[in-house]
């Protein structure tokens, strides 16, 4: 289906609505409301979220919380092949939307990745599917734009509250999607965790959720997101946690037996990770030679690891995990508090060393893989639990 028909018009459910929007380079601009288009009325949002992160981070599993989050992007993804759909990565979950046309195939996806995240890991994913004329009529809004991030990856940006508004519709247990058979699984081809952690270089890895809080309005909202990105500008490359050359690889790598999991299907897991030693270890000497293996380059492929990384995003606010030293770090706390003392944000931080990398990597030989980046030590789940401690 392309993005118009043969008359011209848009498709009924506005399939290609999303196909249709101009990818924009400048992630700052995006704090511009003029940017974004409203998402059909037709189209229906999916959002996914574990049902206890807070204690699973307190168990020492953010890794494994991040995958589970990812694998909703991944099962979605290659679900809807070859079709591109906006999607965002939320930490412990994810949200999405797609065209009336996509429903059945975006159920199937949600229930699978349910049945196998509580299977594999013992961790009960939540699930629904929202139609947009839902939340119109609830008074909110769906905004989307895309942002490249680079020549082979864009990434949606939202904003409207509209999604935020779906998520909660999710957790009062409206619009669920129900867990199919206990041993269905998804499609999660190209889902991988193999990248070491990534070490603060510059003081600290910082989560910042920043919401929009009652007396701001999209304009007075997007200045304050600006001075906040501004305020990263003068640290080292920005304050993006991945290296302009790439992460670290290490062997074994530290994510094998979830990686295990993830691609196991009949097979036993240590089977699995048996072959993933050998996989890993072919890997990681390509890595650490750098020697080219027919169209694959190891530098080129890490430095895309960095150009595609997700580490900041809009999402019915702004997100974002940066590699911060002290003074910045005062800098943009003291920004958002006098924001929240004028009622235009709410925000919560979380510190910690580290920043993780979870993986989609369609092709190995593309420049299409992309990279959701968190921090390691409860990152935005953590951040955004802050807004209600505060709060309370």
């Amino acid at each position: 289906m392309t993005v118009a028909d043969s008359t011209g018009s848009m498709p009924v459910d506005g399939e290609g609505f999303y196909d249709a929007l101009p990818r924009v380079p400048s992630f700052e601009s995006l704090s511009k409301p003029d940017l974004y288009a409203d998402v059909p009325a037709e189209w229906i949002v999916g959002v996914a979220d574990i049902a206890d992160s807070t204690g699973e981070i307190a168990a020492g599993r953010y890794k494994t919380v991040n995958l589970v989050g990812a694998a909703v992007v991944s099962a979605m993804v290659n679900a809807l092949e070859p079709r591109a759909f906006p999607f965002v990565f939320a930490g412990d979950g994810a949200r999405f939307a797609v065209w009336s046309g996509a429903r059945d195939a975006a159920e199937q996806a949600l229930a699978e990745v349910q049945s196998w995240a509580l299977r594999e890991f013992g961790i009960r994913l939540r699930a629904a599917l929202v139609p947009v004329a839902d939340i119109l009529s609830a008074g909110h809004r769906l905004r989307v734009a895309r942002f490249r991030a680079s020549e082979g990856v864009d990434y949606a940006m939202f904003s409207g509250g509209g999604l935020s508004w779906a998520e909660t519709e999710m957790k009062t247990g409206n619009h669920a999607v129900a867990a199919v058979r206990p041993d269905a699984t998804p499609d999660l081809a190209g889902l991988s965790c193999r990248w070491s952690n990534l070490r603060a270089r510059n003081g600290v890895i910082l989560s910042a959720v920043v919401l929009p809080g009652p007396q701001a309005d999209d304009e007075t909202f997007g200045v304050v997101a600006r001075a906040v990105l501004r305020a990263g500008e003068g640290l080292r490359s920005g304050g993006h946690p991945v290296p302009a050359r790439g992460p670290d690889i290490q062997y074994p790598p530290p994510g094998l037996m979830l990686e295990a999991r993830v691609s196991h299907g009949k097979r036993s897991i240590l089977g699995r990770a048996a072959a993933l030693l050998a996989e890993n270890l072919f890997a990681w000497l390509l890595f650490r030679t750098g020697l080219r293996l027919g169209a694959f380059d190891p530098r080129n492929y890490r430095a895309e690891v960095a150009a595609n990384a997700d580490y900041r995003k809009f999402d019915d606010g702004l997100k974002m995990t940066l590699d911060a030293d002290p003074e910045t770090r005062a800098r943009i706390e003291a920004l958002l508090q006098e924001a929240q003392d004028a009622g235009l944000v709410r925000y919560g931080l979380a510190v910690q060393d580290e920043a993780l990398v979870t993986c989609f990597v369609p092709s190995p030989m593309e420049n299409t893989h992309v990279h959701f980046i968190d921090g390691a030590g409860g990152g935005y789940t953590s951040a955004a639990n802050a807004i209600g401690d505060m709060a309370a």
